[in-house]
């Protein structure tokens, strides 16, 4: 079956939740979820939560696997926590949990981020992959990375991602 033909069998709305890693942000100044929930929503999809925790290991996991769990997402977004600072331990948390990884989404971020931001995108550890049936991405917790992902890869795939997670 063709790419266009798992897209337009793919449905047109996922659950998705939205994680953010910092110990720096609050909900009122978490402008990174905040962008990613009202963008999901404008596509149409549904937020099934929006949480924000600490950059703990045991934290972020135990955050991941009761949203995973628990609510079910199609697609699970997180921010932050992704840079080289010895706090940044999203990847490393969530890596593990991940019974597929989405090799390309990183090397295809890392593209579009040298387009934007040239030799800076060498620093940019963005990775993906898939919890149980959830689609997890780890991003910066820059807006604007977050912006050029979901705009550029996460909804334009959301519902062909969704439809190859729900396959028997």
């Amino acid at each position: 079956m063709s790419t266009r033909q798992h897209k337009a069998d793919a449905p047109a709305r996922v659950r998705v939740g939205i994680l953010t890693v910092s110990t720096t942000r609050t909900p009122a100044s978490d402008r990174s979820g905040q962008w990613i929930r009202t963008r999901a929503e404008k596509e149409g999809h549904r937020v099934v939560c929006h949480r924000l925790v600490t950059d703990e290991a045991e934290i972020i996991r135990q955050a991941v696997r009761e949203i995973v769990q628990t609510l079910r997402p199609h697609l699970l977004i997180l921010t932050g926590g992704t840079g080289i600072g010895r706090h940044d331990v999203s990847i490393e948390t969530v890596r593990p949990m991940m019974r597929k990884e989405l090799t390309a989404f990183s090397s295809v971020f890392s593209q579009l981020s040298f387009e934007q931001i040239d030799s800076a995108a060498i620093m940019s550890r963005a990775t993906a992959g898939v919890v149980e049936e959830t689609a997890v991405f780890c991003l910066p917790g820059s807006l604007n990375a977050c912006k050029l992902a979901c705009n550029e890869l996460i909804f334009p795939e959301a519902g062909h991602l969704a439809r190859h997670l729900n396959e028997n």
